[in-house]
C-alpha cells in the first residue's frame, strides 16, 4: 500500500508495548502505518535491540526536545506513539505534532492517572482504592498529563489476591498490548484518509 502513515514509537525501557506494536505489524494489523522510526530517551535500553531485531531503524535522544523534532521532521514522521517513554514532552513538540501524539495509560481514565501515574503507581492505586475494575486507556496528548482526547479503553477485572506486578501484567496482555495497535490503525487511517483530502 503506497503512501503509508509513518508511525515513530519513543521509547525509554523494555519495550514491550513496542513488541506488541511490531507484532501487530508483522501480523497486518496495522495496514495503513507502518513503524519506520524508533527513538529512546537513553542508551542501552531493551527497546532499542527489539527495534534492531525487527530491522527497524533507531537513535537515542536524550532530552534535547528540539534535536527530537528535527529527528522525526527528517524521518517525515506522521503519528508518534509514546510506548513507556517517560520524558514529559514540552509544548513546542505538542505543537509541532498536534493531534499526532498518542499515549497508552494503565487504567481507564480520569481514574488514577495524571502527574506522577506511571509504572506500578495506578496499578497500586486501584488496589489501595478498592476498585473492582481496572484497564487502560489511549488517547492523544496534549499539555495535560493524560489529559487528550479519549480514542479507546479497555477493562480489566481486578481479582481477589492480586499485587500492583500481577494486575501491571494483566493489563498489559489483556488491554494495552491489544488497544495500542488498534489504536496505531485508527490513527494511521484518519492520517492517510486527511492526507488524501489535501492532495484531492
Amino acid at each position: 500500500m503506497k503512501n503509508k502513515t509513518r508511525i515513530a514509537v519513543l521509547v525509554s525501557g523494555g519495550g514491550t508495548n513496542l513488541q506488541a506494536l511490531i507484532d501487530a505489524q508483522h501480523r497486518g494489523e496495522i495496514p495503513d502505518g507502518e513503524i519506520v522510526l524508533v527513538v529512546g530517551s537513553r542508551e542501552g535500553i531493551y527497546a532499542l535491540e527489539r527495534a534492531e531485531k525487527a530491522g527497524i531503524e533507531h537513535t537515542v535522544v536524550h532530552k534535547d526536545e528540539p534535536k527530537l523534532i528535527k529527528t522525526l521532521q527528517s524521518h517525515s514522521i506522521d503519528l508518534v506513539i509514546l510506548a513507556g517513554y517517560l520524558t514529559i514532552l514540552g509544548p513546542d513538540f505538542i505543537h509541532a505534532y498536534a493531534d499526532r501524539i498518542i499515549n497508552i495509560h494503565p487504567s481507564l481514565i480520569p481514574s488514577f492517572c495524571g502527574k506522577g501515574m506511571y509504572g506500578l503507581r495506578p496499578h497500586e492505586a486501584a488496589l489501595a482504592y478498592g476498585v473492582k475494575v481496572t484497564g487502560a486507556t489511549v488517547h492523544l496528548v496534549n499539555e495535560i498529563p493524560d489529559g487528550g482526547r479519549i480514542l479507546l479503553q479497555k477493562a480489566v477485572a481486578i481479582e481477589e489476591g492480586d499485587t500492583p506486578e500481577i494486575l501491571q501484567k494483566r493489563v498489559m496482555e489483556q488491554a494495552e498490548w491489544k488497544l495500542l495497535p488498534a489504536a496505531a490503525e485508527l490513527m494511521s487511517k484518519e492520517i492517510r484518509e486527511q492526507k488524501r483530502e489535501q492532495e484531492a
